[in-house]
């Protein structure tokens, strides 16, 4: 159940709570970010509840990238890097890799993208059943809790890197400092009680570019899919904090 306040809106956290209780269930809702930040709207499941046909919905409706997101500290546990740092490290020996830092980001500060898996009783990794293995297998790591040294041996036994799953970490601060989809999709599965890791794909039109909005909070009702905004869910949260 989300936090109440007073100064929240009930419509909005009564929204917010169906929100989670469509995560519970394994469904999936939408969710956009903001008009001044990357203006995408992102099809989000708990990641714990991944099955090769959530999987398949993500492709065929969303149609960017499919990616997990993980909060921050369940990452630093798994000694999960952001991806610039190990650029950063590996520039030592590989010097053109300096020019590719992802400085310059027209939407934000910083990326949240770390590394690339496939869970190694996958194939290819990349099919439907693939990823969705990779997926369950990530979000399984994740719930045992296990010390730092002990999950780390586990991250090398059960995958492989690179892979087809590509993992998003969220900002130390979480949104506090940042209100990016990885940050939302984080923050909405905690008020759910569910685990730190959620699965997202962005929505893209046939035009080329990112699905407008309006069309796809249209697509979402055609579906009964709640259609959430990224300022709901930080409206909510700071009330509940």
């Amino acid at each position: 159940m989300v936090g109440r306040s007073r100064d929240v809106d009930a419509k909005l956290t009564d929204g917010l709570d169906t929100a989670c209780e469509v995560l519970r269930a394994g469904e999936p809702l939408l969710l956009y970010d903001a008009p001044g930040r990357e203006g995408e709207t992102d099809i989000i499941f708990a990641a714990q509840h991944a099955t090769p046909d959530s999987v398949r919905l993500l492709r065929q409706h969303g149609g960017g990238l499919v990616f997990i997101a993980v909060a921050h500290s369940a990452a630093q546990r798994l000694g999960l890097p952001f991806m610039d740092a190990v650029l950063n490290s590996a520039a030592v020996d590989y010097p053109a890799l300096v020019g590719l830092e992802a400085h310059d980001l027209p939407y934000d500060g910083r990326s949240s993208f770390s590394l690339w898996l496939n869970a190694r009783d996958t194939y290819t990794g990349i099919t439907d059943r693939d990823r969705a293995r990779t997926i369950i297998a990530f979000s399984e790591l994740v719930a045992t809790e296990l010390e730092p040294d002990a999950a780390q041996l586990l991250l090398g036994e059960r995958f492989r890197s690179p892979g087809h799953v590509p993992i998003c970490v969220t900002h130390p601060d979480g949104l506090a400092e940042r209100q990016g989809h990885t940050e939302l999709m984080i923050a909405l599965v905690a008020m759910a009680e569910l685990l730190p890791v959620a699965l997202g794909c962005e929505m893209l039109a046939d035009d080329g570019g990112r699905l407008p909005p309006e069309a796809a909070a249209a697509w979402a009702e055609s579906r009964g899919y709640p259609f959430l905004e990224g300022n709901e869910i930080v409206a909510v949260w700071n009330e509940s904090a």
